[in-house]
């Protein structure tokens, strides 16, 4: 009985698994899902060549067009300024910016002036008696002869007999002899010559001056000149009172320029040429040192388009949209940018695709959207 049961035990486990495998088998049919179709949607501009003014971008920074580096050619104390001697004062024209002592050196000029007079009112007797006609002409020369003030230009000597009698007498040399030490005279005190702002300055009022000493700097800030390094190929495009457009880094600011000189020589070592742009300081926003980029305007394209350079594929093509599927173009580019591309070769009204599609290929389904991009 007992072998019975086991037998039967048994048949019924191998009934169960075989019942059992043949349900899971039969449940595990399922149908296959179906795929749909990914349409991805994307951004076009209808092509349209017209003229493209090719810019050239560059950078520099700003430098005073009237600069005036202070320097001693006397020697003395500091005395005063018509403002205070410090960086950042404003001075107007025709003030003074520094007045080095010069008592001692004021007295021999006057001592040397008067014996001058002593030397011209000697020759009087002489003349009146030697040459009558040149006299009244000396004479009022004499009377306008002052200690305190400038010496007048010698009078016209119209005869050789008379020239070499006042040469003879020293006159001459003399007479320049002090307007020498006139014109060294005016060196101890240094005026603006023009509306300015000091920058730098190296000495304070008492300081003992020496000559050869440099005593600051003096900058006009009513204009600046921005120096540009341009490639060399560039060089022969650009032109005298070219307008440039200006702007700060990370800024709204902008300003408008004009080049105003073009260096001669291309750098050996960079290939490169200087250009100088001046920039007039309306708002006097403007600062010596300031840095700013530059778009400069090389020359006008004809029959191009000007797109982002992340459009480009392999350099040279570019994709449009032609029945809803994708395709390649191959474009000329004319001159890149570091963010845009001056390219011809799209035929007026294809569907450029304005926005990089990731994964885009050749035959891709793509739906255009209906919003207009301007980009």
């Amino acid at each position: 009985m007992r072998n019975i049961i086991l037998i039967l035990l048994g048949v019924l486990l191998i009934v169960g698994a075989v019942l059992g495998s043949n349900y899971l088998i039969e449940n595990n049919n399922k149908p296959k899902p179906v795929i749909e179709k990914v349409v991805s949607t994307v951004f076009v501009k209808e092509a349209k060549n017209d003229t493209v003014a090719i810019l050239i971008p560059a950078n520099g920074t700003l430098e005073a067009k009237n600069k005036l580096e202070l320097f001693a050619e006397v020697q003395g104390l500091f005395q005063s300024s018509a403002q205070t001697f410090k960086a950042g004062q404003p001075f107007n024209k025709g003030q003074t910016l520094i007045s080095i002592n010069a008592a001692e050196f004021y007295a021999s000029v006057q001592a040397s002036k008067s014996e001058f007079i002593n030397l011209v009112t000697s020759l009087m007797p002489d003349l009146r008696l030697d040459y009558p006609e040149a006299f009244p002409t000396w004479d009022s020369y004499l009377k306008s002869l002052k200690v305190d003030g400038s010496l007048p230009p010698l009078p016209e000597i119209k005869t050789d007999a008379v020239n070499y009698f006042i040469t003879g007498r020293g006159v001459q040399a003399s007479y320049y002899s002090i307007k020498n030490l006139e014109q060294r005279l005016g060196k101890y005190s240094i005026r603006a010559p023009f509306n300015g702002i000091l920058t730098e300055t190296l000495v304070t009022k008492g300081t003992l001056v020496r000559q050869g000493q440099k005593l600051g700097e003096y900058i006009d800030t009513s204009v600046f000149e921005l120096e540009l390094a341009i490639a060399k190929e560039f060089s022969d495009l650009l032109e005298l009172n070219e307008e440039v457009s200006l702007a700060v880094p990370e800024s709204d600011e902008t300003y408008k320029g004009k080049v105003s000189r073009i260096n001669g020589r291309i750098d050996p070592a960079t290939q490169t040429i200087k250009v100088f742009v001046e920039v007039k300081n309306e708002n006097q926003d403007l600062k010596e040192g300031m840095y700013l980029e530059a778009q400069l305007e090389a020359r006008k394209q004809e029959n191009a388009i000007e797109i982002s350079r992340k459009l480009l594929v392999d350099e040279n093509k570019v994709f449009v949209v032609k029945d809803t599927v994708l395709d390649l173009i191959k474009i000329n580019p004319v001159y890149f940018a570091p963010n845009k591309v001056v390219i011809q070769g799209i035929p007026d009204g294809s569907k450029l695709v304005s926005k990089p599609i990731p994964g885009a290929y050749v035959g891709m389904l793509v739906k255009i959207n209906e919003e207009t991009n301007n980009q």
